[in-house]
């Protein structure tokens, strides 16, 4: 028994010490152990083990948006808007106290030429742009960069600067056309590209998700923006916004730039919005609207009112004297719960509804003036122009 015990405690002493020892050339020597299994090809069959995979496992697919990219990337161009600025000539004051204080003298105007960059985005195989309006205004001349790297002169269709589109025609054959389903739907957090040419730099891609839907940045217009986190800069402007496979569903436009402490705030003009301004230009050269003659806003809830937050209906904010809305009656702070027969959920839903219509209709408005329900009909007149006050960059 006395025999046993010792040579179980001169195992384990041997073991410790074995242990020890290979502790101390592994921390001088680090690799030591790895390269003895490797020249005794103790690792060989571990190795293979490791490197090959289960019987009947497919690869990890790679996350690439790649193919959308080459998808949509051809159907994107780049537009050279060329215009002539005039401008106030100044002859400077000789003495610097003077230049200070008085600046200089003016002599006349003179002219200058100027390039406004953006993109485009090709619509149709007859040649048909869509891009954005300040990208073309007030251009004499406007040059078209394909993706294959030919250059066509274009020709203005009609512009929109309610939504600021504008459609281009350019004569060139064989083009790569944008792929836009017959309706699109998006929700936040669905992953969008913005495909454009930022600051003349050609064809980039830049990637994010949708932020919100249904946008509005005016109380007064039937805007419909689709907002992005996807990096929208200057000469993105009109640029396509597609989504994880390919298919525009987004005209970008502008963006909420740093001089307004924003970043990642970008807006697009959704592709179903866009069509129907494109059929019109092409079938008529300009865009008509609805238009009730008056400015409204949400219905104010009292916090104590008991009343849920969202209560549908618009409280009317302002009517335009002579409009539609003040010849039959309607008055500031009334509040609109129907037109045509159907309800009013929020100010966007009767914007949209309003320019939808034809001028010359006639619609029943119905709502509460002071509690008292009413009804009024009014005649629909078109839209005026609205200008645009040009206080957002893309």
């Amino acid at each position: 028994m006395k025999h046993a015990a010792g040579l179980l405690a001169f195992v384990a002493r041997f073991v410790v010490l074995g242990l020890a020892l290979a502790f101390v050339v592994g921390l001088l020597w680090p690799g030591t152990g790895e390269r003895l299994r490797q020249r005794f090809g103790l690792d060989a069959g571990r190795a293979a083990q490791v490197a090959a995979p289960a019987p009947g496992a497919a690869a990890a697919p790679t996350l690439s948006y790649a193919d959308a990219v080459a998808r949509a990337a051809p159907s994107v161009v780049n537009i050279y808007a060329n215009k002539t600025v005039t401008e106030q000539a100044l002859r400077m004051y000789t003495d610097p106290w003077m230049q200070q204080v008085f600046g200089g003298v003016p002599v006349g105007s003179v002219k200058r030429k100027e390039q406004s960059l953006g993109s485009g985005v090709i619509v149709s195989a007859d040649g048909y742009v869509l891009t954005n309006n300040h990208v073309i205004a007030n251009a004499d001349d406007i040059q078209v960069l394909l993706y294959d790297g030919r250059v066509a002169k274009a020709t203005l269709v009609g512009a929109d600067p309610e939504t600021d589109l504008a459609v281009l025609k350019i004569d060139a054959g064989n083009l790569p056309v944008a792929h836009i389903l017959p309706h699109t739907t998006l929700r936040p957090g669905d992953v969008v590209l913005a495909i454009g040419n930022p600051f003349g730099l050609n064809q980039t891609v830049t990637m994010g998700i949708v932020s919100a839907i249904g946008r509005q940045l005016s109380s007064s217009s039937p805007e419909d923006f689709i907002q992005t986190d996807a990096a929208i800069n200057l000469g993105n402007s009109g640029g396509a916004l597609v989504d994880a496979h390919g298919n525009l569903v987004g005209i970008n436009t502008l963006l909420i730039g740093k001089a307004a402490n924003a970043e990642g705030i970008g807006f697009a003009i959704p592709v179903d919005s866009a069509k129907k301004v494109l059929d019109q230009i092409i079938d008529t050269g300009h865009v008509v609207r609805g238009w009730l003659g008056a400015d409204y806003t949400f219905v104010p809830v009292a916090a104590n009112g008991g009343l849920p937050a969202a209560a549908r209906g618009v409280m009317v904010a302002d009517v335009y004297p002579g409009g539609p809305a003040a010849l039959a009656g309607v008055q500031p702070r009334d509040i609109l719960l129907e037109i045509g027969g159907q309800d009013i959920t929020d100010p966007s839903n009767l914007r949209k509804r309003e320019a939808a219509l034809k001028p010359g209709s006639k619609v029943e408005v119905s709502g509460l003036r002071n509690g008292v329900p009413f009804h009024v009909e009014l005649t629909i007149a078109q839209r005026p122009a609205q200008l645009d006050d040009g206080s957002l960059d893309g």
